[in-house]
């Protein structure tokens, strides 16, 4: 039975108080963060390990490219997505193509080494927002469609589902939700008229939604994350919705509004949430697994539509990629648009800082 609760773990192989941990009966799933990869072939028996001791449980992790990848050492890098908004700018059509090959690229990757699901596209526009920037594909929310359709598509050749994050926008406001109460003061009709857009027109591709912890407060008081009106009205009724519900990491100082942790894991689930994320955070990961005892199990069926087309491992990264039969050639396309060629100078702004935004995980 696959549980309401993904947990981290501490470091690259499993600790006993670990093991302690995703062997209780409600976590259905665990995300690895930088300081649990070393390199592809232990990443990949750090996941055949975590199978062992917990046969229905998700693997993800945060492989969006540029600033957010936590897989790097011996993988292909990823382009930041606001580069193929760049190059859409200046050639639609081998932006779009590049797309595909990103998605296709990055799901081989993480499926060889065992992971499900990279958390994957971020559909935020790129506008104010000071943990989005170049996550973002684009500003305007026709070309984040347009790009995000291709990068989907291209993930699902692979094998892997996919989930838009952070609904329905995060790009509209400064506050880094990580670190701070986000607030987002504009109209129900003005957002489903711009940010809401990316998401309401690529749903046929998307497998899984993470709402956002940002209090959108002409709609509620409370953020999208712990909204019956986001999840259930707009999300399930209005769009017709029927996959999986990723609560955003409960650890969060958006996520602050709803209580202690336990109280957050609750506010999640009865909210809509499917499975509600706790990271970084030892003792609160406790605390949710206890929590999450007195909830009901999430919908099996839907929560298997995220396990990703696990390959047999072949001993090395590229091995196992080579049974992917368009992975070498969505690797050199990747590589010689995005790599290959010296950098176009930008402007430099806000969002220029290599620094990954969720570093702090």
């Amino acid at each position: 039975m696959y549980g309401v609760l993904m947990i981290d773990i501490d470091s690259t192989s499993l600790t006993n108080e670990d093991v302690s941990l995703i062997k209780q009966a409600q976590v259905g799933g665990v995300i690895l963060f930088a300081r649990n990869v070393a390199d592809a072939a232990q990443v990949r028996a750090l996941c055949d390990d975590i199978r062992y001791h917990n046969p229905d449980i998700l693997i993800g992790v945060d492989q969006e490219g540029g600033r957010v990848a936590r897989l790097r050492n011996g993988f292909t890098p990823l382009p930041a997505m606001g580069r193929l908004g760049e190059l859409f700018n200046r050639d639609p059509n081998r932006a779009l193509n590049c797309a595909y090959d990103c998605g296709y690229l990055m799901a081989t990757e993480v499926l060889a080494v065992g992971v499900d699901l990279s958390f994957a596209p971020v559909l935020d526009r790129d506008g104010i927002s000071q943990v989005i920037g170049d996550r973002s594909f684009h500003q305007e929310p026709q070309a984040i469609i347009a790009l995000a359709t291709q990068f989907m598509r291209g993930m699902k050749a692979a094998g892997m589902a996919t989930t838009g994050k952070h609904f329905p926008g995060h790009g509209a406001i400064a506050p880094d939700s990580h670190v701070a109460e986000a607030v987002d003061t504009r109209s129900l009709d003005e957002i489903m008229q711009s940010d809401m857009q990316p998401f309401a027109q690529t749903l046929p591709w998307l497998d899984a939604l993470m709402p956002a912890h940002v209090i959108f407060s002409q709609v509620d008081d409370q953020p999208a994350g712990f909204s019956k009106i986001w999840l259930k009205d707009i999300i399930r009724d209005q769009l017709d919705f029927n996959g999986v519900l990723f609560s955003d990491d409960l650890c969060m100082a958006g996520a602050q509004a709803a209580g202690d942790v336990s109280a957050r894991v609750k506010a999640a689930i009865e909210a809509g949430c499917d499975i509600a994320l706790a990271c970084n955070d030892r003792v609160a990961a406790h605390e949710a697994a206890e929590a999450a005892q007195e909830l009901p199990y999430p919908n099996q069926n839907r929560i298997k539509t995220m396990c990703g087309n696990i390959p047999l491992w072949q001993g090395d990264l590229e091995s196992t990629c080579q049974q992917f039969e368009y992975w070498q050639q969505a690797k050199q396309n990747v590589t010689q648009t995005f790599f290959d060629t010296k950098p176009e100078p930008q402007a430099t702004n806000n969002h220029d800082s290599a620094k990954d935004p969720t570093a702090y995980k």
